[in-house]
């Protein structure tokens, strides 16, 4: 009878644990605000690849005023781009302020401030019903 008592919490301990860790993850997730700047952080400023084509959406745009000139790039360019400097360390000191933020998108402006000039990024997150995810990036340098 003792045995039957053990075997039997055993198994109710086994089913317990087992329903708590039965929560499956959807894929937007863990795709938070945060998460998506604090990935594209990373990715320009250390060069780390991992996650960042989750983070931006398929429809981004990436634009960079040089002068007088706009560049832009889409998605799969700024993919290649980082993949071509994947862990590259850049020399610079990096801050973010968030500029407005509700409960549909966010613009952050992230600094990178290099000895000699400053890259401002300004980055559009939108909640895509997916998760978070990058819709827009403008970069000036000063």
């Amino acid at each position: 009878m003792k045995t039957l008592k053990s075997i039997i919490a055993s198994l109710a301990l086994i089913i317990v644990c087992g329903a708590a860790q039965a929560n499956v993850k959807v894929e937007g997730d863990n795709l938070t605000r945060n998460f998506a700047i604090n990935t594209y952080v990373d990715a320009m400023t250390r060069g780390k690849v991992a996650g960042f084509g989750d983070v931006v959406d398929q429809s981004a745009k990436f634009n960079l005023l040089r002068g007088k000139n706009v560049l832009s790039f889409s998605k799969s360019e700024m993919i290649e781009s980082i993949k071509a400097n994947k862990n590259t360390e850049q020399n610079c000191t990096t801050s973010t302020t968030i500029m407005e933020s509700n409960s549909d998108m966010a613009v952050v402006k992230v600094d990178m401030q290099f000895d000699d000039f400053v890259r401002t990024n300004y980055v559009t997150v939108a909640n895509t019903g997916k998760g978070w995810k990058i819709t827009n990036v403008y970069s000036v340098f000063k």
